[in-house]
C-alpha cells in the first residue's frame, strides 16, 4: 500500500456546468440526479471510484450562485465546505458558456488555499462548444486543463489519470464495494425529486422537497416506500396532484421505474402532497431534508 493513492476530489462550478453528469459517467452508473434544468443538485454527493492503485472519492456539489434565500445560502455553504476539505479540485467550465464570475471567485478561493486544481471543459461533444477556444484564456495558466464529454466519454480516461497523479499517498478510505455514503432512502428521495424536475414546469420543482417517510425492504418481493412531496402553497398542491390525480400518478410511475432500476427489485411507491409553507425558510428543516 506504500504507493497507493486516495483522496477527495471536489466537482465545483456554476449551475448546469455538467458536474452530476460527469460523476455518473466516471462511476459508470447513475448516482446523482440530472436534469436539463439548472440547480438540481442540493447536497454533497460522494461517489467512490476504485482505480488500479488508487481510490478516487468524488464529491459532487450544488452549483454555486448568488442568492439571499436560505436554501441557496445553505447550498453555497456546502460548496465552500467541500472546497476546503478536498485534496484535489475540478473546476468545471461549460465550454459553450465559457468562464464566468463564479469561476473567477472559485479559482481565487482555490488558489488562496493552494488547492491542486484541474480545469475541466465539459460538453465537448456539442458543436457550439467546439466553436470556442480551449484551454480558456481567463483560467489560471499553470493549472492543467482537460476537455471531456460525459455523453461520449471523450477525454475521461486522461482526466482520471491526471487526478490519480494529483492525489496524495494514502490507503483506501472506504471499502472496495462501497459506492457512496448516502443511505438508500435518501437516494430514493433524490430519484423522486428528479421526476419532479422532469414532469413539472417552470419554477415549481425548485420550491419543492421530498421527504421519505418509510423505506421498508423487509419483504422479499417488494420494497415499500412512502414519501411526502412538500410544497409551499395550496395552489402548488393542486398542480402537483393534477386533475383527478393525473400528475402525481405520472410522478409516481416515473420515480418508481428509476428506483426499481437502481435497487433491482419491485417497488411499491406511495406519494402524498403536503403543504409545508416554511420549509424553504427554516434552516433546521432544510438540514432535516438532507440538503447539506
Amino acid at each position: 500500500m506504500d504507493d497507493f493513492r486516495a483522496g477527495f476530489v471536489a466537482l465545483l462550478g456554476p449551475p448546469n456546468a455538467g458536474k452530476s453528469s460527469l460523476l455518473n459517467t466516471v462511476l459508470g452508473q447513475r448516482l446523482a440526479i440530472v436534469s436539463a434544468k439548472p440547480q438540481t443538485t442540493r447536497s454533497r454527493i460522494l461517489g467512490i471510484l476504485p482505480r488500479e492503485g488508487a481510490q478516487i472519492l468524488f464529491l459532487d456539489t450544488p452549483g454555486r450562485h448568488a442568492s439571499p434565500k436560505k436554501l441557496n445560502i445553505a447550498l453555497n455553504a456546502v460548496v465552500e465546505e467541500v472546497a476546503r476539505g478536498c485534496e484535489v479540485a475540478l473546476l468545471l467550465v461549460d465550454r459553450a458558456g465559457g468562464w464566468t464570475q463564479v469561476h473567477q471567485e472559485l479559482a481565487e478561493g482555490l488558489a488562496a488555499m493552494a488547492r491542486p486544481t484541474i480545469i475541466v471543459g465539459t460538453k465537448s461533444d456539442l458543436r457550439r462548444a467546439r466553436a470556442h477556444a480551449w484551454p480558456i484564456d481567463e483560467a489560471p495558466g499553470d493549472w492543467p486543463a482537460f476537455s471531456v464529454s460525459a455523453k461520449t466519454e471523450e477525454g475521461i480516461e486522461p482526466l482520471l489519470q491526471a487526478i490519480v497523479e494529483a492525489l496524495p499517498p494514502s490507503p483506501p478510505l472506504y471499502a472496495e464495494d462501497e459506492l457512496t455514503d448516502r443511505p438508500m432512502r435518501w437516494l430514493c428521495a433524490e430519484m423522486i425529486r428528479e421526476a419532479l424536475f422532469d414532469l413539472l414546469d417552470q419554477e415549481l420543482p425548485y420550491s419543492m422537497a421530498v421527504e421519505v417517510l418509510r423505506y421498508d425492504e423487509s419483504k422479499s418481493k417488494a420494497i415499500r416506500i412512502e414519501a411526502n412531496l412538500l410544497v409551499e402553497r395550496d395552489s402548488q398542491k393542486r398542480i402537483v396532484v393534477g386533475k383527478g390525480g393525473s400528475m402525481i400518478k405520472k410522478i409516481g410511475i416515473r420515480a418508481r421505474r428509476s428506483i426499481e432500476e437502481w435497487v433491482g427489485r419491485q417497488v411499491h411507491l406511495q406519494l402524498f402532497v403536503k403543504i409545508d409553507p416554511s420549509w424553504l425558510r427554516n434552516d433546521r428543516r432544510i438540514a432535516e431534508l438532507g440538503y447539506h
